[in-house]
């Protein structure tokens, strides 16, 4: 009962026509895009990417027919450390003269129940193409507070990678294999006129 109760609650949070998905675009200035790593056993490495564009077609109806596809431009990473940044954008690891942006395009987007969702999309980084689950929550999708015209979708997403599986193993094991990745995000779409 509890379950029905909570579905038919968030088909009414993304109540719209069922005929067609909403298409937002990213708030950049609400957005972060990051990640973590081991470095040497000694701590974890925390960074992030600070340009980036994408589209979420939000389908209230059927959260199953949704789908997101993001681009991240490779040349953006920041460690706050210059010198590492630099050595980071080499043909050592992301090789951003080669390959100037990784890809997310969802392929699947599954309700987990109490506003979870599971987003499985084919992940590019340079050049390979790999499934990834995103866990994904949604935090709230609203008309903004203070620009009644725009409406917000916002959510917070982590997963799991292996990065030698994309060809990314230089310093492997010693610097992790495994990177943790973090999203908090708000998307927008301005509101039709009333």
């Amino acid at each position: 009962m509890k379950k029905t109760l909570f579905a038919a609650a968030l088909a009414a949070a993304f109540a719209a026509p069922a005929f067609a998905a909403d298409a937002f675009k990213f708030d950049a200035g609400h957005t972060y895009i990051g990640f973590e790593i081991n470095h040497l056993g000694f701590s974890q490495t925390f960074g992030e990417f600070t340009q980036y564009d994408g589209t979420l077609n939000l389908d209230r109806a059927n959260l199953a027919n949704s789908s997101i596809e993001v681009t991240i431009d490779t040349s953006s990473i920041d460690t706050d450390q210059a010198d590492f940044d630099e050595h980071l954008k080499s043909a050592d690891f992301f090789n951003v003269a080669a390959h100037p942006t990784m890809t997310f395009k969802s392929t699947k987007v599954e309700d987990a129940g109490n506003g979870a969702l599971k987003v499985t999309g084919d992940f590019t980084m340079l050049g390979q193409t790999r499934p990834v689950v995103l866990d994904v929550k949604l935090n709230k999708i609203a008309p903004h507070p203070f620009r009644p015209t725009i409406e917000v979708a916002g959510f917070s997403a982590t997963t799991t990678i292996d990065r030698t599986q994309w060809g990314f193993d230089k310093y492997a094991p010693a610097v992790g294999a495994e990177v943790k990745i973090r999203i908090e995000t708000e998307f927008n779409r301005e509101l039709p006129a009333q």
